[in-house]
């Protein structure tokens, strides 16, 4: 099989990291110096789209808008349909994406939406992700700019998948997060945010186990972790990502995703639900924020 472009590969003593620029500048691989998976591991020949790889980027949206159709003020705004009657993860996971090399350990990708012609989108917009290796930590920085005459309603997020089996070993899993929101059989948002049940709260850590999880925390402090007893995986991420997504993935991966708003945030905000954080950018204003990726003890 071809690729249409080169495997980017960053290194620390800690890490490596490999980019794929022409599927949305996803992470291909992140590996400890051991060459122990930190993110679900990833042959190259497997990559059909971002949802193959180990990380993607969500842009100009997170998660799933209902019908693929939302209100902006006074515009009725019709997408594509991406599957399930609706749209998902946004317009910039599977496009091909500007590499810079700016050293070893850092590499900086940027995407402009009047490239192309067929956006799933009515307003311009350009978008950058960077990768910064130091130590034991991976940042990731991600930045959305309305490059459009109007106000964009905009969010943003990352998508990891992280290889939840270490030595056979399930991670308990924490985060401090104080609400969630209630969901249909599409798994879209169907009111504002409400208090946890005892089950939904992680707030001490626990196991996973044998549940299936797909669900959109909200009054998140920004920290979450991953810890097998004798290593553990720290997420930090910036205020703007409001929210964090939990999803136990087909093929045993854990996904935590921090993103900027609810699922369906465009639809319920149109709607007067409060606490689904969408956010309006002006013409040239950004939204922009980091998520940490740290590894303590024996990688």
């Amino acid at each position: 099989m071809s690729f249409p472009g080169r495997v980017e590969t960053v290194r620390s003593a800690a890490l490596t990291l490999e980019v794929l620029p022409w599927v949305g500048g996803s992470v291909l691989n992140l590996r400890a110096a051991s060459g122990r998976p930190v993110l679900r591991p990833v042959e190259l020949e497997a990559v059909q789209t971002s949802s193959q790889c180990a990380c993607f980027t969500l842009m100009p949206f997170s998660n799933r808008i209902r019908d693929a159709r939302f209100s902006f003020e006074g515009r009725e705004i019709q997408l594509r349909k991406t599957g399930d009657g609706m749209t998902q993860h946004g317009d910039v996971r599977n496009r091909p994406w500007r590499v810079e090399r700016v050293a070893d350990d850092h590499l900086r990708c940027t995407f402009d939406s009047r490239d192309f012609t067929d956006m799933n989108w009515p307003w311009a917009f350009t978008a950058c992700t960077e990768y910064r290796l130091h130590g034991p930590h991976l940042d990731l920085s991600v930045t959305l700019t309305n490059a459009d005459a109007s106000p964009m309603p905009a969010g943003l997020g990352l998508h990891p998948y992280f290889a939840r089996l270490q030595d056979g070993t399930d991670p308990r899993l924490q985060f401090g997060a104080d609400l969630t929101y209630d969901t249909d059989a599409q798994q879209l948002t169907v009111g504002g945010p409400r208090d946890l049940h005892p089950a939904e709260d992680y707030r001490r850590p626990h196991p996973l186990g044998e549940q299936h999880l797909d669900r959109t925390y909200t009054a998140w402090d920004g920290l979450a972790r991953l810890d097998w007893g004798e290593r553990a995986l720290v997420l930090t991420a910036d205020n703007v990502f409001s929210h964090l997504v939990v999803f136990t993935a087909p093929d045993g991966s854990l996904a935590l995703e921090p993103v900027s708003h609810a699922t369906d945030a465009f639809n319920l905000a149109a709607q007067g639900t409060p606490g689904v954080d969408l956010r309006v950018l002006a013409p040239g204003q950004s939204l922009a924020g980091a998520v940490r990726l740290s590894l303590e003890g024996h990688w």
